[in-house]
């Protein structure tokens, strides 16, 4: 019953911010699912010691209840940095969506989770070790991550799942998420076996440090203009996908991406001083178009070649410059000049965030 007892009470912090786009939003429904999962996991077996997982998931919930409430009161004062800067992140929207829920996550595992185990405690009565139930959860966290980021996706920010724009992929940041969990358990390891008041304090000391650096690492990788994402979830309201009464707007370019043209000419393009120069036109009403544009060789090949950022506003034309380096030139010697051109596109949904084309590149 205690976990049943949390997911209501997530349900409805959920209820409160989702409203209004709150970018706290995002961490508040990955932890609904999460706790969720975590519920069907203890019902299916997957932990040893049921009653202590249940209070384990409690008792780690109301650590961020509390350092949520004391934030948004704005009693600054015994909020734990890295909180801190995950709260004022969202509340300032500086960071993506993807962001927000790994920032948070880290103020929750690397912060939080440390001082939970060593409140709680990691062995059992006969003295043997709890850890085989902690990391029982890394399999399940490692099926839930995509899930959860294209609920965020659909709900509040469409690029949150589009992890290849970002700077980890879906098995990176899973990596990212099974070593924290390792931390956390060394971490609660140390404040437990530290000897005297002196020593644990060094040990709290460096979880709040580290924490606080993971934070400011993240907040400056996922830097993002929140445009795009506000005028998503406003069209939705952050409800669930299926309760949305405004589709996604749509509009003019290629057939399979909607959203971005490239407009090639008949003629191939000319390498000059290694650069490749490539026309790129944002349609009109489409809002603007960020994103990356990538050269490579031939499908089968897949070799990158070179790669260029874009950002242009709606109805506007550019050229896009990619540099095409000595070895990439040889490349495309051999390829007689044949390449492929992909441009992934940020604040739209993934099935409509990418346009391909054939290219031609004249050698000199």
């Amino acid at each position: 019953s205690c976990i049943e007892r949390t997911i209501v009470e997530m349900q409805r912090r959920l209820d409160n911010v989702v409203g209004t786009c709150s970018h706290n939003a995002v961490f508040s429904l990955a932890y609904l699912r999460v706790t969720e999962d975590v519920r069907d996991a203890s019902k299916a077996g997957v932990f040893e010691d049921r009653v202590w997982l249940a209070q384990e998931d409690a008792v780690f919930a109301r650590m961020y209840f509390e350092a949520y409430d004391r934030w948004a009161s704005g009693e600054r004062q015994g909020v734990p940095e890295a909180w801190l800067l995950a709260f004022d992140a969202a509340r300032d929207r500086k960071v993506n969506g993807l962001g927000n829920f790994l920032m948070a996550m880290n103020a929750h595992i690397n912060r939080d989770f440390p001082y939970l185990l060593a409140a709680i405690g990691i062995t059992k009565p006969d003295g043997t070790t709890r850890k085989a139930d902690h990391d029982a959860y890394n399999s399940r966290l490692a099926a839930l991550y995509q899930p959860v980021l294209k609920e965020v996706a659909d709900r509040f920010d469409p690029s949150a799942d589009d992890i290849e724009l970002g700077p980890v992929d879906d098995s990176t940041a899973y990596l990212i998420l099974q070593s924290w969990r390792e931390g956390v358990w060394r971490n609660a390891e140390r404040l437990l076996l530290a000897p005297n008041a002196a020593a644990r304090a060094q040990v709290e000391r460096e979880i709040e440090l580290m924490a606080a650096g993971v934070a400011r690492t993240l907040q400056a990788m996922f830097a993002a203009d929140p445009a795009v994402r506000d005028a998503w979830c406003a069209e939705h309201g952050g409800q669930k996908p299926a309760d949305a009464t405004a589709a996604p707007a749509t509009s003019p370019g290629s057939s399979r991406a909607g959203t971005v043209r490239l407009r090639l000419p008949r003629k191939a393009l000319r390498l000059t001083s290694r650069r490749l120069r490539i026309p790129v036109a944002c349609p009109r009403g489409a809002g603007s178009c960020r994103g990356t544009l990538t050269v490579q060789r031939p499908r089968g090949r897949g070799i990158r070649l070179g790669r260029a950022p874009v950002r242009l506003a709606a109805g506007r034309t550019t050229r896009v410059t990619v540099r095409i380096g000595p070895k990439a030139r040889r490349a495309l010697a051999r390829d007689r000049g044949r390449a492929r051109l992909t441009l992934r596109r940020s604040g739209v949904t993934k099935q409509r965030a990418v346009t391909r084309r054939s290219l031609r590149v004249r050698l000199r």
